[in-house]
């Protein structure tokens, strides 16, 4: 049942501290600037720290600036570190931020870079900061996906991390949104699992008019960006809502995606049920392992297997 829900619906988050990827720019700004409106301490986790600054002085509120790089698992281990030295506690981390731009070249470990950006960097990001939130306060992890994620009936290319350059852009941003919503649903699974108070969410923002979809690279992004943007995409702000609503709302859902409908005069949330390819959890199953592998980032690992689909 999709719920009407506005930006002045959030619900008061002073003493909440918040990770926002990607805050520098797009949906990641927005949300960090109205979660910090709201009472929130904002940590702006970005890859370039003087742009960081830049715009968080236009801002009011409690916002801090930290480097990220998702891409370089280094980065992101010194990251962790670093709110971990300040004696950081964590109300709520939300995995915004993404990339379409891949180049022809791999990341500092290896990998190819769009998977690495949107999917490896906040695996090992959510890993290195879960024990770092607040038991009593309703701790989450939002994870930014894409409804694109149907567009591919087969998953992510879990044998060959380096990519392929014979794969267009498109391909590969796509199978990284494969990914996140397989993550964003395992790590729910396992979190209850183990018995944490720790939720994980999923939501995408719909076609949105932020420099992510103002550059599409590859045959497959310019029909969607130029054919179906056009009758769907929304303003920034508009499309941030999705992504508030389950990082805030006591009436979000785990095990669903919450996005926009479709008509981008509708401003409601619906939330859908997570469809293939991304609806199996053996294929969650074996992405956790390799990300795990691929990371060196190990956590939650005490938690039944799967059972095989028939």
């Amino acid at each position: 049942m999709p719920v009407s829900w506005t930006l002045d619906e959030m619900p008061d988050q002073t003493g909440r501290t918040a990770v926002v990827t990607g805050a520098s720019s797009g949906l990641g700004l927005i949300a960090a600037e109205r979660l910090a409106a709201r009472g929130a301490r904002v940590i702006m986790a970005v890859r370039d720290p003087a742009k960081g600054e830049r715009v968080r002085s236009g801002l009011t509120g409690d916002l801090t600036v930290r480097r990220l790089d998702l891409a370089d698992l280094d980065s992101v281990r010194a990251f962790a570190a670093g709110l971990r030295a300040e004696g950081r506690h964590l109300d709520l981390l939300l995995n915004n931020a993404g990339t379409n731009v891949g180049g022809s070249g791999a990341t500092a470990q290896g990998y190819e870079p769009v998977f690495a950006t949107n999917h490896l960097g906040h695996f090992a990001l959510t890993g290195l900061l879960l024990d770092l939130f607040a038991p009593d306060r309703l701790p989450r992890v939002v994870t930014v996906t894409s409804g694109m994620y149907r567009l591919l009936r087969s998953g992510p290319d879990l044998d060959n991390l380096a990519g392929d350059p014979a794969v267009s852009p498109g391909v590969r941003y796509v199978r990284s949104k494969q990914a996140n919503v397989l993550f964003g649903a395992e790590l729910d699974r396992r979190l209850r699992r183990a018995g944490s108070p720790v939720r994980s969410f999923l939501a995408h923002p719909g076609m949105s008019r932020t420099p992510l979809n103002t550059r599409p690279d590859g045959a497959l992004e310019r029909v969607v960006t130029n054919g179906i943007g056009l009758l769907t995409a929304r303003s920034p702000l508009r499309a941030t809502i999705s992504l508030l609503y389950a990082a805030t709302s006591p009436t979000a859902e785990t095990g669903v995606l919450h996005g926009p409908s479709l008509r981008k005069w509708d401003s409601r949330v619906h939330a859908r049920r997570i469809v293939a390819p991304a609806d199996d959890p053996v294929l969650a199953e074996r992405l956790w392992q390799v990300s795990t592998a691929a990371t060196g980032v190990a956590y939650l690992d005490d938690v039944p297997a799967p059972a095989a689909r028939g």
